[in-house]
Parts: C-alpha cells; sequence; structure tokens
C-alpha cells in the first residue's frame, strides 16, 4: 500500500524542515504531550503546536486526548507511518542536536518509570492479597500463546489494560495494538513498561470499556486480562468487545475463578467474592454472538485462573 502522488508530496513538504524532522525522530519512540516535546525541543509552545498542526494535516503524525492532555505520536502503520520510517533511516546517527533531543527524552520517560513506580507502591496493598494467591504468570502466558494458536492476531486491543502485561505479551506479533483503560495512572504504569520492552509501535490510551472509542469491526483480536471480575455489568463489557471484532476474530478472557474470598482495597475491608464462573462467560459470550471454547483452568495456592476464547459469528451482530 502506497500514499496517492499529492499525499506524499504533502508529507515531504511537511517534513522538509529541522524543527519537524526532530519532532517526527522524538514521537517515533512513542507519546508525547506538547509540554514534553517543547522540553525536549526547548522552544516555544505556540511554535510548536504550529508543527504539530502541519504534520497532523499530512498525516505524519496522530494525536489522541488523555482528559487534560493530547498526546501525539508517529503512526503505528499504514502508507505514512512507512513514509516516516523511511525518513527518520535518512537521519544520521551521530548528530548532536537529535542526539541532545534524545538525552532529553529519555529523561522525560524516567521521569515517567519514577512516577509509575511510587503509583504501584502506594497502591501495593490494594493487590497484595490476590497477588499472593496468583497463579504462576510464566504458565498462564503460556497458557495464552496455546489457546490463540498460530492464527494471526492482526489488529489486537487490549480492553482494560492496567500495567500494559498482555501488550508486553502480544504486541510484538500484532500487526498493531492498542491497550485502553480509565485510569491515567495505570496507563502511565503501561506506557513505561512498553517503552521498557521496546514496544514503541504499540499505543495505550484513555477509555471506557463500556464505550470504547472505535468503529464495529476495528480489530481482529480483542483481549480482557483480569477485567471482568472488577466490572459492575460484565455481559455489557463482553458484547462491547464483540462489537469491535472482525468476522473470525476473537475475544481472548483471562480471569479469576469465581470462589475466592479477597478485600476489595485497602480502603475497603470486607471480604467479597472474586471472581466469574465458566456458566456465566458462557452466558455473555453467547449474548454478544461469540461461539464459546473451551477453558483451561489453572490453579494456585489459593486461586484458580480462567483462560478462554470466543470467536465472532459470521453474519450475527453483537448485543447491545
Amino acid at each position: 500500500m502506497t500514499l496517492p502522488l499529492n499525499e506524499l508530496l504533502d508529507g515531504l513538504r511537511a517534513a522538509a524542515e529541522p524543527t519537524r524532522l526532530r519532532l517526527l525522530a522524538i514521537c517515533a519512540e512513542g507519546e508525547l504531550t506538547v509540554s514534553e516535546i517543547t522540553r525536549i525541543l526547548g522552544q516555544s509552545q505556540p511554535r510548536v503546536s504550529r508543527h504539530l498542526r502541519l504534520l497532523l494535516g499530512a498525516g505524519l503524525l496522530t494525536s489522541f486526548r488523555e482528559r487534560h492532555w493530547v498526546y501525539y505520536r508517529t503512526p503505528a502503520k499504514g502508507p505514512a507511518a512507512q513514509l516516516v520510517h523511511r525518513l527518520l533511516e535518512l537521519l544520521p546517527a551521530d548528530d548532536e542536536t537529535l542526539a541532545l533531543d534524545r538525552t532529553r527524552l529519555e529523561q522525560i520517560q524516567a521521569e515517567r518509570a519514577r512516577a509509575a513506580a511510587n503509583y504501584l507502591r502506594f497502591n501495593a496493598e490494594d493487590w497484595a492479597q490476590l497477588r499472593e494467591a496468583q497463579v504462576d504468570s510464566a504458565q498462564i502466558n503460556r497458557t495464552i500463546l496455546a489457546e490463540l494458536g498460530a492464527a494471526p492476531l492482526g489488529d489486537l486491543l487490549d480492553i482494560g489494560t492496567g500495567t500494559g502485561r498482555l501488550l508486553k505479551l502480544l504486541g510484538k506479533d500484532a500487526e498493531s495494538a492498542v491497550g485502553v483503560d480509565i485510569s491515567t495512572q495505570m496507563l502511565l504504569v503501561a506506557r513505561t513498561n512498553l517503552h521498557a520492552a521496546g514496544l514503541k509501535e504499540v499505543t495505550v490510551r484513555q477509555g471506557d470499556m463500556y464505550h470504547l472509542p472505535f468503529a464495529d469491526a476495528s480489530f481482529d483480536t480483542v483481549t480482557l486480562d483480569q477485567v471482568l471480575y472488577q466490572a459492575e455489568n460484565p455481559a455489557a463489557v463482553v458484547a462491547e468487545a464483540a462489537r469491535l471484532l472482525r468476522p473470525g476474530g476473537r475475544v481472548l478472557v483471562v480471569d479469576y475463578a469465581r470462589g475466592v474470598e479477597a478485600k476489595r482495597s485497602s480502603i475497603d475491608s470486607r471480604s467479597a467474592q472474586v471472581g466469574v464462573s465458566e456458566d456465566a462467560l458462557a452466558q455473555w459470550f453467547e449474548q454478544a454472538g461469540l461461539h464459546t471454547g473451551p477453558v483451561r483452568r489453572l490453579s494456585g495456592e489459593s486461586l484458580t485462573v480462567l483462560v478462554t476464547a470466543g470467536q465472532r459469528r459470521a453474519r450475527t451482530h453483537a448485543a447491545a
């Protein structure tokens, strides 16, 4: 797939300026806000905003809003992404200005990593009991890969991405990969983890799992990792995931089996049943128009994890 000649020329004109080439180089490393970009480039916000508008207009950058911030990055796939990649390959590796940009970018990424670590430490008590009862993560990962098999992942969406665990596991094998979470703090953690894993083309953004900002049939694989047991309306979450699947696409669910007692949080000390039942999963899949697959059960010391996938039925619309 190639760009039409007029779009190619527009892209080349937009990139043919020193600051905009620097912008493309840093935004190819991940998602950045305007304030972060101004720190890296050492330029005023109005000037940076003007360059961003030109690159957005030419399709060489994409943007999305997350509460009070707008994040910018280069496209993850498509002809414009290929053009950006080819342009960046021509940049000299020993250029002093680009080296300084990389140093400042690394400082910002280190600040994000410290903030993410502080958030995880602050909230560690909330997850301690479940973590102690957790099944070995390597075993879960092997089971997930076995469940998905050798079929291509295609375009991947991870709903309730949290720390980005499944994006780290699957992102490198997907044609494109995006994670969504309602918590800006968890998105900070996910961005930090994905950067550390070298998955700079994987993106995360804020979104409500009941009303996701994507068109119908946008993805080939949708994952829900330890999401449904926390959801107020898990059937609606599965239905929303099914809406986003292309025909033949799959929803992968990794969740706790119902029956484990755990505290809701460090603030609320009441005990509650954690997990979902296999019967409930089958019902949610059926209501959403998904073929139900076998359920794999992984037992830990005091917790069982369920891994299963449902496939989108052809010519059947997901339940609203």
